[in-house]
Parts: structure tokens; sequence; C-alpha cells
């Protein structure tokens, strides 16, 4: 009986510690993956906007931010290129 109860004690603490560096990594990785995707939708803004003579650099800055933001965040880099 009480291996049953220290077995079933570390299986809830096994999941206790998992549940809680599960989060940081999760919003790590939810982080990369919008960078990259930003970086991936500002390669095509300048891809299109070469014509224009609108460049954007593609560095982490500007790709969190297209990430993060999305198409919102693009617009802001884009009249801010122009801008500034």
């Amino acid at each position: 009986m009480e291996a049953l109860i220290a077995f079933i004690g570390a299986i809830v603490g096994l999941f206790i510690i998992v549940t809680i560096f599960s989060w940081p990594i999760k919003i790590f990785i939810k982080l990369c993956v919008n960078g990259v995707l930003g970086a991936i939708l500002l390669w095509i803004v300048n891809l299109v906007g070469a014509s224009f003579g609108v460049q954007i650099g593609i560095n982490i800055g500007t790709a969190l931010i297209a990430g993060f933001f999305g198409v919102p965040g693009v617009i802001f880099l884009i009249i801010y290129k122009m801008f500034i």
C-alpha cells in the first residue's frame, strides 16, 4: 500500500513539474514561430515593395514586430519606413 501511494505521489509530482515547465516553452516556441512567419511576410513585402521603392530590413526586431502583430505590424513597418 505504501508503494502505491508513493507511486501515485511521484506521478502527481511529475505532472506538476512538467506542467510548470511547459508554459515557458510553449511561449518561446510561439514567439519563434511568429518571428519566422513575420520574416516570411516581410520578405514578401520586400519582393512586392521593390517596384515601389519600399524596402524593409529583415532582422530580429522587424520579424518579431511582424510576427507578433501580424499584418498590422507589417503595415506599421511600411508606414514607419516611408516617413523615417
